[in-house]
């Protein structure tokens, strides 16, 4: 029996070590492969190499890769409007590089984005090199940046979907109303409709107003931009598009000179060597967005004074300590820190701050406008507007020297709401009852909240607030309200009154901004770099991007115990359900001061 017991202890060891060793060595491969997949090796120029921009998946401000994405089959394409923009930037100066060639797929891009992608091509056009695109399918956001192409081909089963713009969004105030659910509205701005799809059944008429007005102002800007690239007029382009031309034949397609020829995707190697006029047995060479970054540029300078470019994007929150926000967002604590760095940073002589960004916390928008404020004070601050600078995306960029936005950017909304959910009748439709003691009036003020028993998730607040507690919060976002408009009318130069007649919760494209007096100029990234180096009186500079990419090894790490379990939830939950886990822990981070605006295209 000892013996026995000695060979199984003997064994058993031998089981453990033999499977500690194999998971070292397999995570010792795992972190090669990722590591190598997550470098960029230098890439080997050739001559007569055509750029190949791959319009696929979702393209956000900068890449937000993850060194895990190779295992998740189902992961989009991410790609970063900033590798983009300088790929072409560095393909129109080499003379290795004779065009573009534009592969449409799906896509995930805003009409402001579009802007800035379409003006660096229009840019590139000038070196007198060709652009070609060819695509399965169009939306319009991909025909408007394509149509700047010398040729735009489709393939002759593909479909062309251009019908306007439309706004829209789900009404739930049944929904909550089956369940038991009261949303409590607390707000200033009559325009201010973020709340809408909680308490109402359909938009309040000064919604329909400005999503008409915002619409049809974007809508305008990109029949123009199509109109003068392929000589239609701005007439002509309203009429095809009520013809709804995605289901029609792609022959009309072309006999209506939207695009030049219906072509599969096999033969277009065939055509683009044409364009290069080689053999047909000569090699063609496309270089990629990714292989583009370890080409220098032609005749950069290299500066010790810098330009920082601050890049922000998506919704604002406080402090992320939820896991299921660690990928996501702009959050204070991060930015102001960051803000502070580049304030101190002597080599750092201006800042541009990219703001991409419908807003979020009232409160942490504030952070990070003191530290912008800061900011301002030693050196120039020049923000750049992407699709959206919003609401709390507004509130962070109106204390910069000088605001650059897109003709198409969403901006203004300078609102503030409060939305409180009570679930007391949907206690009692499921059995649950509150009692408790309290020393004073508002003690159990949101804490008593409803949760499934069992699973004991924490869903909403069980009681309603009271007459007097309402009127707190509706003070209390009045008064926030009220700091808003006074850190606009600062930074614009204008009085209280002036930025409440053009406030009130009101969303207004660049275009119209400019004429409010929103913002200073109109114009992409570039513009704004320009104008940072006039206001720091630089004619020589260094660009710096920010917050700085993390190395591989650091991602990986925050990878682990971050944001891969939300990718890997998302896989294995379905979409649908991730979201509403998502939804339960924004309870973490909330704010009772909310400045944010809901998305309203239908692209």
């Amino acid at each position: 029996m000892k013996n026995f017991l000695k060979m199984m202890f003997a064994s058993t060891l031998g089981v453990i070590i033999a499977s500690l060793i194999l998971f070292f060595l397999s995570f010792v491969i795992f972190m090669g492969i990722a590591a190598s997949m997550g470098s960029t090796p230098a890439y080997n120029l050739q001559k007569n190499t055509i750029l190949k921009v791959n319009l696929s998946g979702t393209i956000n401000e900068r890449e937000s890769s993850s060194p895990f994405d190779f295992l998740l089959s189902g992961s989009n394409e991410s790609y970063g409007l900033n590798d983009i923009l300088s790929a072409i930037k560095k393909a129109k100066d080499n003379d290795k590089i004779k065009g573009i060639y534009l592969n449409v797929k799906s896509v995930s891009f805003g009409y402001a984005g579009a802007e800035t992608f379409r003006k660096a091509l229009l840019d590139f056009k000038e070196s007198g090199k060709f652009i070609v695109a060819y695509g399965e399918n169009f939306t319009q956001g991909t025909y408007y940046i394509s149509s700047v192409a010398d040729d735009i081909f489709m393939n002759p089963q593909g479909m062309f979907d251009f019908r306007g713009l439309a706004g829209s969004m789900q009404f739930n105030k049944g929904i909550f109303e089956k369940w038991g659910i009261e949303i409590q509205v607390y707000k200033v701005g009559t325009y201010k409709s973020a709340v809408e799809p909680y308490i109402q059944d359909k938009m309040s008429e000064a919604n329909r107003e400005q999503v008409t007005s915002y619409l049809t102002d974007i809508w305008n800007n990109l029949l123009a931009g199509i109109s003068e690239s392929r000589s239609i007029s701005v007439e002509q382009l309203n009429r095809y598009a009520d013809e709804f031309l995605m289901l029609s034949d792609p022959k009309k397609i072309v006999e209506y000179k939207l695009i030049d020829g219906l072509k599969y995707g096999d033969e277009m190697d065939a055509y683009l060597k044409s364009r290069l006029e080689l053999e047909e047995t000569d090699k063609l060479h496309l270089a990629s967005v990714k292989n583009m970054k370890s080409i220098p540029e032609t005749g950069k300078k290299i500066s010790k004074d810098e330009i920082a470019v601050l890049y922000a994007e998506g919704d604002i929150v406080a402090d992320n300590t939820n896991s299921f926000y660690s990928s996501n967002g702009i959050t204070a604590k991060e930015y102001v820190k960051e803000l502070n760095k580049l304030k101190d940073d002597k080599n750092v002589k201006a800042v541009v701050f990219r703001v991409n960004s419908p807003g979020g916390s009232a409160y942490a928008s504030e952070q990070i406008w003191h530290a912008v404020k800061e900011l301002r004070e030693v050196k120039p601050v020049v923000v750049s507007m992407g699709t959206y600078a919003a609401s709390g995306g507004y509130y962070i960029s109106c204390g910069a020297n000088k605001i650059i936005s897109e003709p198409s950017t969403l901006t203004g909304s300078i609102g503030i709401f409060g939305l409180i959910p009570s679930g007391a009748q949907l206690a009692k439709k499921i059995g649950a009852s509150y009692d408790g003691v309290s020393t004073n009036k508002h003690s159990n003020f949101a804490d008593d909240m409803l949760s499934i028993p069992l699973i004991g998730i924490g869903l909403l607040p069980a009681r309603p607030l009271n007459n007097e507690e309402g009127a707190l919060i509706q003070t209390y976002v009045e008064r926030g309200y009220d700091l808003f408009i006074s850190r606009c009318a600062e930074g614009r130069g204008k009085t209280k009154e002036e930025i409440d007649a053009i406030g009130q919760g009101r969303v207004w494209t660049g275009n119209q901004a400019l004429k409010l007096g929103l913002v200073d100029a109109l114009g992409g990234i570039d513009t704004a770099i320009k104008t940072a180096a006039e206001l720091a009186e630089l004619e020589n500079y260094s660009l710096g991007e920010y917050p700085a990419k993390k190395d591989f090894f650091t991602s990986l790490l925050e990878e682990s115990t971050g944001s891969f379990s939300e990718r890997i939830t998302m896989v294995f939950m379905g979409k649908e359900i991730y979201q509403q886990k998502r939804m339960l822990n924004a309870w973490q981070n909330f704010d009772y001061r909310q400045a944010i605006m809901p998305s309203m295209i239908n692209q």
